[in-house]
């Protein structure tokens, strides 16, 4: 499984240790990532992803998963989400078009 977060695309980094010494060594800054269960008001079911800790935060701040999926980009998302992001919207344009 790849180290990257399904809502954000934020993805392992790579830099340097460097000592006392001033010797460097490769080394891999891994992103913070957290298995969630997130509600989808719209879908009406939760929906288990794997996303950073700083995603998890801009999903309470967007106001929920669909309000995040809206909002975001294609290309940041993964597979999955992406057609995740595309039932929400097709579902919200439903629930518009029936209550006008």
């Amino acid at each position: 499984m790849a180290r990257r977060c399904e809502l954000t695309g934020k993805a392992v980094l790579t830099g340097n240790n460097v000592s006392h010494a001033n010797n460097k060594s490769r080394r891999r800054f891994l992103p913070n990532l957290c298995n969630v269960s997130l509600m989808s008001e719209v879908l009406e079911r939760t929906v288990h992803l794997r996303v950073s800790a700083a995603a998890l935060r801009t999903v309470e701040h967007r106001g929920g998963l669909d309000a995040f999926l809206v909002k975001a980009k294609d290309e940041e998302l993964s597979p999955r989400v992406s057609l995740l992001r595309r039932e929400v919207l097709k579902k919200q344009s439903e629930t518009v078009t029936e209550a006008a």
